[in-house]
């Protein structure tokens, strides 16, 4: 059996629902919704890797490293915030996140 384009937007399917949900989940976990963005980011370079092999193109790859270089400076940069306001308040719930106001 052949591994098909089909295969590879499904799978990027599942992800991204997988983020999207995790996302609005009842959890209000930033750390769990910074890993559910990833994943959302993670099914679009899969969308972007697999439409390159099948049109035989290296721009859907190309791309898909500079989508990589900056989910990993995003992750960096929101793990710098959420490491921040645990020290300040004690919790990471997103619902004391207005309280970075001032």
């Amino acid at each position: 059996m052949t591994v098909s384009l089909v295969h590879y937007l499904t799978v990027s399917g599942i992800l991204f629902t997988i983020g999207v949900v995790g996302i609005f989940a009842r959890r209000r976990n930033l750390v769990l919704i910074l890993m559910c963005i990833e994943l959302i980011l993670f099914a679009a370079n899969l969308n972007l890797v697999a439409f390159s092999a099948y049109l035989q193109d290296l721009g859907g790859q190309i791309f898909t490293m500079f989508v990589l270089t900056v989910a990993a400076a995003e992750a960096a940069v929101g793990l710098a915030i959420v490491v921040a306001f645990f020290r300040a308040r004690g919790t990471i719930a997103v619902e004391n996140i207005n309280e970075l106001k001032g």
